[in-house]
């Protein structure tokens, strides 16, 4: 069945304030609210494996910058103090939890907002080499848009153009990860002890490690990724999350995802490269188009 286009969707574009953190000065913040073109819910609420009353909320998205930040050698403040040195324009990132006493050591909980909002040629290097947490910002559904103009909107209707066998090498790390993280294998780190000590495993790593299998396995079989996870997936991830899976029954989920996905590595339903070419001719079209605008008004 054919799927309508993407629309523009209006939304806020407004960030939370500045704060002393190198990627988080007032005027990054301004250049990510002007050139804002896209930005969705991303994390577990838009997985639909959020549990009521755990969860922070997660926000991803991209923005133009100014010529001087493309063409020249221009720099934003370190953070709001502007310590030096100064940094490139890459990101505006941002989370509420740094309000609160103890500020960039506290971990987001319960109504917290983590927003980042990368330059969009930062995140197209980034999905074009297959990163899994950059490429879900291509497939979330409209009733997730928090803001999407007209570029954004061609960007998320040409999503194919970002998948590639490239994305197979990614999950399978990130998989990885988060399964050393879960079990609290050696070198690996995790900052959750409390599940461990009431479930023996940290059970939101084991279900963002089957999470990002099963989803791996979609987007190589398919070329895309189902979002919110559908049933009866979701269900089952709710449940590791919810520390109602033994740690083996879950580990056996995970290795099984994990042989799925290394076997479609040569999956013949995508392409082995993504299509640069178009990438580089929307960045293009995109960033004239912009600073064409701003010069107008």
């Amino acid at each position: 069945m054919l799927m309508d286009p993407p629309g523009p969707v209006a939304g806020s574009t407004a960030l939370p304030a500045g704060f002393a953190h190198p990627h988080a000065s007032e005027e990054a913040r301004a250049i990510a609210e002007k050139g804002m073109i896209l930005r969705v819910q991303v994390g577990s609420g838009m997985h639909g494996t959020s549990i009521t009353g755990q969860d922070d909320r997660d926000e991803m998205g991209l923005c133009l910058e100014p010529p001087q930040f493309v063409t020249g050698l221009a720099r934003v403040p370190n953070g709001i103090r502007g310590l030096a040195p100064s940094v490139r324009f890459e990101q505006y990132e941002r989370h509420t939890a740094w309000d609160r006493p103890g500020g960039l050591a506290n971990r987001s909980g319960a109504g917290d907002l983590d927003v980042i909002i990368y330059s969009a040629r930062k995140w197209a290097r980034l999905a074009l080499a297959g990163n899994p947490t950059v490429l879900l910002v291509l497939f979330v559904p409209d009733q997730e848009v928090v803001f999407r103009d007209q570029v954004g909107a061609e960007l998320t209707a040409n999503a194919h153009r970002f998948v590639s066998r490239l994305a197979a090498g990614r999950y399978l790390g990130y998989l990885k990860a988060q399964k050393a993280a879960m079990t609290g294998q050696a070198g690996a780190h995790t900052n959750r002890p409390e599940l461990v000590a009431v479930h023996g495993y940290d059970t939101k790593y084991a279900m963002h490690a089957l999470r990002l299998g099963l989803q791996g396995i979609e987007l190589l079989t398919t070329g895309r990724i189902t979002l919110p996870v559908p049933e009866p997936h979701r269900a089952y991830l709710r449940s590791i999350r919810r520390g109602e899976r033994p740690l083996a029954e879950v580990l056996d989920a995970v290795c099984a995802a994990e042989t799925r996905l290394a076997g479609l590595q040569d999956s013949p339903a995508l392409p082995e490269q993504p299509d640069r070419r178009w990438v580089d001719d929307w960045l293009h079209r995109s960033y004239v188009a912009f600073w064409a605008q701003q010069e107008r008004r």
